[in-house]
């Protein structure tokens, strides 16, 4: 499913909306002030009557009003979309949502650490490039798979791996709450792809909601690959304070080991860091 051609006001509702803000102002400037002082400066019975700031009024409001109305549903957006992700409770909430707002719970986990995120449209149901991450000089295509009952195959993350090269991004992240095939594993395993199974997006979830206003550090963390046997489960809690991942910057939940019943606190970006304290 394509993206199809977007104008300036499309561009202007998924940026922060500040940024319509402020177009919006520098667009009235310089409808209403701006081309009535350059035509006055030139000669000629038109450019003298076109500098009449007045005849440029009503212009000079509509472009004020549009942009502010782009970025209100910007602010819409992002609020709905925090609103989103404070909302999971568990995989079994995040199954329940359709794929569209499965992407956007996806992009607002990354956003809330740190990264720029761009929502493509390049994906649709079936999959492809579904997000763009910007951080740190590095640019990460992110795809997301909501399958429930399947598990991604190596020849989604070839796909994947196949647009990396092409689109000349640094890494690829695939977010799939069912899982991965071991020969996906296997592929992704000296490639810079990170696979994140369902165990590991509820963890960034969690994270993110027990520290909303925490970012993440300038670095893209390296790229790691999917475990095929969960050995971890984490269990968030808000005490003590999470520290920051040694390794890599992240924020860090609390985990128990299934085995030993030790708690310890772990990267939040586990698998793709293996930080602990």
């Amino acid at each position: 499913m394509g993206r199809g051609r977007r104008g300036l006001l499309d561009e202007l509702a998924v940026l922060p909306w500040p940024v319509g803000l402020a177009v919006g102002v520098l667009g009235y400037l310089l409808v209403r002030h701006g081309i009535p002082a350059w035509a006055s400066s030139q000669p000629g019975p038109l450019m003298q009557a076109l500098g009449n700031t007045e005849a440029f009024a009503p212009l000079a409001w509509i472009v004020l009003a549009a942009c502010a109305m782009a970025s209100l549903f910007s602010w819409l957006g992002s609020r709905r979309k925090r609103r989103l992700l404070d909302a999971q409770s568990g995989l079994a909430s995040i199954a329940a949502l359709g794929w569209r707002d499965f992407e956007r719970l996806v992009g607002e986990a990354f956003r809330r650490q740190g990264y720029t995120v761009e929502e493509t449209g390049l994906g649709g149901a079936d999959g492809g490039i579904d997000l763009i991450l910007r951080k740190g000089g590095q640019r990460t295509l992110v795809q997301c798979k909501q399958w429930r009952r399947r598990q991604v195959p190596a020849n989604v993350v070839r796909e994947m791996y196949g647009l990396l090269a092409h689109h000349g991004a640094h890494a690829v992240r695939i977010a799939a709450l069912g899982g991965f095939t071991g020969d996906a594993a296997r592929f992704a395993a000296d490639k810079p792809i990170q696979l994140i199974d369902g165990d590991t997006l509820l963890a960034m979830i969690q994270s993110a909601q027990a520290a909303p206003s925490d970012t993440a550090s300038t670095s893209v963390p390296p790229p790691v690959h999917a475990r095929i046997e969960p050995v971890l489960h984490a269990s968030i809690t808000s005490e003590p304070p999470a520290p920051d991942c040694p390794r890599c910057g992240e924020g860090m939940v609390e985990r128990t080991n299934r085995f030993t019943g030790t708690r310890f606190w772990g990267c939040a970006g586990y698998p793709a860091c293996r930080g602990t304290r």
